[in-house]
């Protein structure tokens, strides 16, 4: 019915999207620090954001705008512009007020330290320095990293069965203070489908739960989180089913990327539930599992320790029973509904499976069919060096 794709450019794969990375000064050693997306028409844009009530003054800004079109993404890193006030606003308003005029309704995003005003004299000089027509997505994702140790980008060009085409493309950094509570991340996608406002926006809101809300490196919720969704309805051609896979597969990618990259992280491990009472529960069990920091030193320390996973699914809250519960590292199970099978042979099997940059974990709780699979890192000492000094 239809084929997906992959193809290179990121956010500038599809039709009439252009972007590019700068140096504004923001960042030490002239490092890219502020970057655009830009369409040559106007576009539908869908959203979700944190759900802090310390939310950042971008997302404020953008809120208050009402229902409205845009061409133009003003993104910087290194400052968050968030617990700045009403200043923080009018900040944004004197920046967006310089743009040229081919530029529409534009937005700002912004990641970096919490608590500091925006340097603005450097961002619209630095923004002085945009060129509308290139497409470097590399650039661009580069420039929006703050901690992030490699780039995260993404695109699929999608075939109908009639030959007809549209492509979806991302980019997105996080690699701490992550814990999307949606709807420090941001994920920005351009699409040239010809997709309404209302069916990007009920595709988006399906997807986030599994995906972004699904991630988790430390367990903090930013001030900032934000996923933007742009169509500029250039290709002419849509079709709903095929949309959602490709955008349900962008998104995964990211979020299984921003917690592979997470500060200091050496794992990533994906939380299999099962056999919950519900969806509900089996998402509670999975994120406790992510969240909890005696899981994450396990997995650091490459120690098969099974029964911190046995006592953090019992301390969520959800309904739980020793004599249900199964535990498998892969295909290695170390505990099965009261039967004890972690002897030398099986620690050891279970012990180089931890020894992988990735692997899944799972539990079935023998209650019921509710499942959820969420995605987690572990925690090392690089991670308390990162953010001791995060400031300097």
């Amino acid at each position: 019915m239809y084929k997906l794709i992959k193809v290179d450019c990121g956010v500038c794969a599809a039709e009439g999207f252009y972007a590019d990375g700068i140096s504004a000064g923001l960042k030490p050693n002239n490092a890219k620090d502020m970057a655009f997306v830009y369409s040559d028409t106007l576009c539908e844009i869908a959203f979700t954001f944190t759900t802090n009530k310390m939310t950042a003054a971008p997302i404020r800004h953008f809120k208050a705008k009402g229902e409205f079109q845009t061409n133009f993404v003003l993104i910087n890193s290194k400052n968050a512009n968030a617990m700045t006030g009403k200043a923080g606003i009018k900040d944004i308003d004197e920046i967006l007020a310089t743009l040229p005029k081919e530029i529409v309704n534009p937005v700002m995003s912004s990641t970096g330290v919490i608590g500091v005003r925006l340097p603005k004299e450097k961002i619209i000089a630095g923004a002085k320095l945009f060129d509308l027509t290139k497409k470097d997505n590399n650039a661009a994702a580069c420039a929006i990293m703050t901690t992030d140790t490699f780039s995260k980008q993404i695109a699929y060009k999608v075939v109908l069965e009639d030959g007809s085409s549209f492509h979806i493309g991302a980019m997105a950094k996080g690699a701490g203070m992550i814990n999307p509570a949606m709807a420090t991340m941001l994920c920005f996608i351009t699409t040239d489908a010809k997709v309404s406002k209302k069916q990007m926006q009920d595709i988006l809101n399906l997807h986030v739960k599994t995906t972004f809300n699904a991630a988790s490196v430390d367990g903090d919720t930013s001030t900032n989180d934000t996923v933007m969704l742009l169509s500029n309805g250039k290709s002419g051609a849509y079709h709903e089913e095929a949309f959602s896979e490709a955008l349900y597969h962008i998104m995964r990618f990211l979020a299984r990327e921003m917690v592979r990259d997470g500060e200091g992280a050496t794992k990533l491990v994906t939380y299999e539930i099962s056999g919950a009472k519900n969806d509900e529960e089996a998402e509670v069990v999975a994120k406790a599992l992510t969240n909890s920091l005696l899981v994450k030193t396990a997995l650091y320390g490459e120690d098969p320790n099974w029964g911190r996973i046995a006592s953090t699914v019992g301390a969520s809250g959800a309904e739980a029973d020793e004599e249900r519960l199964k535990i498998s590292f892969e295909d290695v199970c170390v505990y099965d509904r009261g039967e004890l099978y972690f002897d030398e042979e099986m620690e050891q099997k279970a012990a180089e499976i931890m020894k992988r940059e990735a692997f899944t974990i799972s539990c079935d709780l023998g209650i019921g069919e509710g499942k959820f699979t969420a995605f987690g890192c572990d925690l090392g000492y690089e991670y308390v060096k990162i953010n001791a000094d995060y400031r300097t």
